[in-house]
């Protein structure tokens, strides 16, 4: 049948009735803009378009029209009435579980979404796939290196998917429905995690193996350091960045030759699940990543039971040292992170939308995703040039006004419920001399965020320096990290930034900070005094933000783990080994004396 480019109705009618009795769906906007001039044609575009992803078999997904191929779930319907379910995925199958537990939304308490509930008896299948791999890895510089090469094709490929409007917005939404967040700010997770798969396209993969070589003492001696997988390596990530987190330190493990054993707060899990489907389609091996869903105390039976030669672990403090007795020491550490700012003398030489960008980062920093980052500013320590000489507090109450449930800039806090977040309010005013700058209620706006979520208004508690430094307790109360919108503010003066080191030493962790001055002098006293891991340094110094192109990662503890770069792959998913090769010739006239 003849078509010409003026025919493309009569095109579009012939597709529509062959994929009617296909059961497929096709593009419309796709076949409407088709150069095609000719009907014989329409096998390779329908091929080529089920590849790409514009069509899918109806039993695929429920929002057929605008889902990947990929998907099976649907972030815009998943709802009481069609709640998403979920599925373990071990040694290349997905596989369904006895029990399933339904979370609620956490927006509108609905039960939208069916996670497996994994008990012990169910895990066997996980400990027999970890048990198969041997310590030297799936791959390394000497067995299957060709494998270095593959992931940089797989990294390839889920970049460009990801590069697709269509698949980064149903990451995007899929976050926003499982942790909700403003659209920029899931946005903003899935454009860095693509990113980091753009890094790690063509040879960039290999290159995270290279070694080095010494010469030896005499001919045919030669010495070489080549970075080694671990082999059976486990992974257990938290709720707040379900994309990102699990993502970057799976394909780290996966890069150096590791079988991964990943496990997400089961609250989110969905969406590292989306991601395994997404890089199944993009051409990783089946049996190279295992998925547990399910309770911690399952996966804590899992790294019992094939004790994995290494973990890597983001999350709470207390599960972190858990861990570490569990593990026997093998693992690293991303835990608890009660970042700082402090906010330089140089107040008056910036301008007043100097200042005012300042006051901006301070809300971004401690209110963004409803505070729930590890990053997160928990403490500021501003000078009096900055607090009684420009308008900072006033434009930080205003800026945290701005926030509404409506846009998600402020919405369900789901590790702390309203009743504890109030009652440490309520703790923090009794300190001498302190007082609620602003915020410190329940959510004003009409809602329906379940009970055992929270849901406050954006909250500073302004507590004098003294009164913070009196006792160990006073300290221990102004520095509990709180996962939430809320942060402790004080200030300080000339002649006491002693005062202030001293309650920077202090504290327990050692993730971001921020040190917000041009005075190089000032920089350098602080710098020089402090530890922490990821420190941005300079007026428009942040705590948050873990973008792909820098360490992010704490300091001062052998544990400490980093996620993203090339040296955080290397630190934390490989290990290094000496081969000394020593191929003669013999020396001439050997005495063979005994030593």
């Amino acid at each position: 049948v003849e078509a010409s480019e003026n025919s493309s109705l009569r095109l579009l009618r012939c597709v529509r009735a062959l994929s009617s009795s296909f059961s497929l769906l096709v593009d419309i906007k796709l076949l409407l803009n088709s150069p095609l001039s000719n009907m014989l044609l329409l096998p390779t575009f329908l091929r080529r378009s089920i590849r790409r992803g514009y069509v899918r078999t109806m039993s695929t997904v429920s929002n057929i029209s605008s889902l990947p191929i990929w998907a099976s779930v649907d972030p815009i319907s998943m709802s009481g009435k069609r709640p998403a379910k979920c599925e373990n995925f071990v040694s290349g199958k997905w596989l369904p579980v006895s029990e399933y537990k339904v979370f609620p939304d956490p927006l509108n308490g609905e039960p939208f979404l069916s996670v497996p509930n994994t008990s012990f008896d169910e895990t066997k299948p996980f400990i027999a796939s970890l048990k198969s791999v041997t310590k030297s890895g799936l791959h390394n510089p000497f067995k299957s290196p060709e494998r270095y090469v593959m992931y940089g094709g797989v990294s390839k490929r889920v970049a460009q998917e990801l590069g697709r409007p269509e698949v980064s917005d149903f990451f995007a939404r899929l976050i926003q429905r499982v942790a909700p967040k403003s659209y920029k700010q899931a946005a903003g997770e899935v454009a860095v995690t693509r990113a980091f798969f753009e890094n790690f396209s063509g040879d960039q993969v290999r290159f995270l193996a290279r070694g080095f070589s010494n010469p030896g003492d005499h001919p045919g001696q030669m010495s070489s350091g080549y970075r080694w997988p671990y082999g059976p390596v486990t992974l257990i990530a938290p709720f707040n960045f379900p994309l990102e987190i699990p993502a970057l330190q799976a394909m780290g493990a996966l890069f150096m030759g590791n079988k991964p054993l990943v496990h997400v707060d089961a609250r989110v899990s969905v969406v590292f699940e989306q991601l395994v489907r997404l890089l199944l389609h993009c051409g990783m091996p089946a049996a190279d990543l295992d998925l547990l869903h399910g309770p911690g105390p399952t996966m804590g039976h899992v790294i019992r039971q094939a004790k994995p030669r290494n973990t890597l672990f983001t999350g709470s403090q207390r599960v972190a040292e858990l861990l570490a007795e569990q593990t026997h020491g093998r693992l690293f550490l991303e835990d608890a992170g009660f970042d700082w700012k402090l906010l330089g003398p140089d107040a008056a030489a910036h301008d007043a939308a100097t200042q005012k960008y300042v006051a901006w980062q301070c809300d971004q920093d401690a209110y963004a995703c409803s505070g729930q980052k590890c990053s997160a500013q928990s403490i500021l320590f501003a000078h009096t040039n900055w607090s009684k000489g420009t308008q900072l507090f006033e434009q930080m109450k205003e800026f945290a006004s701005r926030r509404k449930l409506s846009d998600l800039t402020i919405g369900p806090v789901l590790s702390w419920t309203t009743e504890n977040m109030l009652k440490h309010v309520e703790k923090l005013k009794s300190l001498p001399g302190a007082y609620v700058m602003f915020g410190g209620e329940a959510l004003s706006e009409p809602h329906s965020i379940p009970a055992v979520y929270g849901a406050v208004q954006p909250t500073a508690v302004f507590v004098p320096l003294t009164s913070m430094l009196a006792s160990e307790e006073a300290f221990a109360l102004c520095t509990t990290e709180v996962f939430g919108p809320f942060q402790v503010v004080t200030e300080w003066s000339d002649g006491e930034l002693p005062l202030v080191l001293e309650a920077l030493e202090r504290m327990e962790n050692h993730l971001t900070a921020a040190v917000v001055s041009n005075d190089v002098s000032f920089q350098r006293k602080v710098l020089e005094a402090t530890v922490n891991g990821t420190t941005y340094c300079g007026i428009r110094a942040r705590t948050t933000g873990a973008p792909q192109n820098h360490w992010f990662g704490p300091c001062g503890d052998p544990r400490g783990a980093g996620i993203g770069t090339p040296e955080a792959i290397r630190l934390v998913w490989s290990c290094h080994r000496e081969i000394i090769k020593d191929e003669g010739p013999m020396p001439n006239a050997h005495g063979f004396e005994t030593s």
